[in-house]
């Protein structure tokens, strides 16, 4: 039986995917330390939770996330320094430190707003997928900060660096078509279809051999800091582990059904996962 949360909860689908959803809806989910905390052990049991083969996170009602609850936060913090401390590294912890690192493939559903601190789980994800009707915005310079944390840090490297400086010098807000045209998201669907579409999507990637999605996703993270050569080791390292850390054995299972079976031709059908490898 999953664990009961104050301010998320754990819901389940067929064919291995799981729901982290941000229960705050009458806030907009905006995030508050309890919410930290609660994402934080929920990722922590949820990494190695077997019946998650795919993890959505997304926000309950008309919200993702309204980023940081400025009164529970931050004034609610004000003059309780290890309560602050707490807070804060929860809150890195689970939206950049597990869900960037998370071993299996993540997807964020933005199904309305998505402002401030709540850029940083949305680009920790591995996909993201967002309502065209959807709400983003950097207004933290309208309250005279800055996108604190990671936020900016996040926002250059997912974004066009003018669209990144734009939004975050103007406050201004853009929609999920506009979202997917900078590449912040993957793309968007009408709010009506979004569900619909992000679990086809989930469902593509939970029919996939595990263990090579988890290395797949490692080494497109890693690569883009090191040199070619670096990433050239690394990749020849990873792919060698790989063979050996595969319980399904799916480089042997896939050149099987190519050569032998013919029943996998890439481009017109997927590997197959037979019912003994997917159990």
């Amino acid at each position: 039986m999953d664990r009961t949360y104050e301010t998320i909860k754990i819901e389940r689908e067929r064919d291995g995917v799981t729901w982290l959803v941000l229960n705050r809806p009458e806030k907009r989910n905006a995030m508050s330390p309890q919410l930290h905390a609660d994402c934080n052990d929920a990722l922590f049991h949820l990494a190695t939770d077997p019946q998650t083969r795919v993890l959505i996170v997304t926000g309950a009602g008309d919200a993702f996330c309204a980023g940081q609850d400025l009164r529970l936060f931050f004034r609610g913090t004000d003059n309780a320094p290890r309560e602050r401390f707490e807070a804060a590294e929860n809150s890195h912890s689970w939206r950049w430190t597990r869900l960037s690192k998370f071993p299996k493939p993540t997807i964020a559903m933005v199904n309305g707003f998505c402002f401030g601190g709540a850029f940083t789980q949305l680009i920790a994800c591995d996909l993201a997928v967002a309502a065209d009707e959807a709400v983003f915005g950097l207004s933290e310079v309208n309250w005279g900060i800055i996108p604190g944390g990671v936020v900016s840090w996040n926002v250059v490297n997912a974004m066009n660096s003018r669209d990144a400086m734009f939004y975050a010098l103007t406050g201004d807000t853009f929609d999920g078509r506009e979202a997917a045209r900078m590449g912040l998201v993957n793309f968007s669907a009408p709010l009506d279809k979004l569900r619909e579409e992000t679990l086809a999507l989930a469902r593509k990637l939970a029919a996939k051999n595990p263990a090579t999605v988890r290395y797949t996703k490692e080494g497109v993270r890693a690569v883009r800091g090191m040199s070619e050569a670096q990433a050239a080791d690394y990749l020849a390292a990873k792919s060698d582990a790989l063979r050996f850390r595969d319980a399904e054995h799916g480089r042997e299972e896939a050149m099987k059904q190519f050569l032998d079976e013919k029943r996998f031709r890439p481009g017109l059908g997927n590997y197959v996962r037979d019912d003994a490898s997917a159990s």
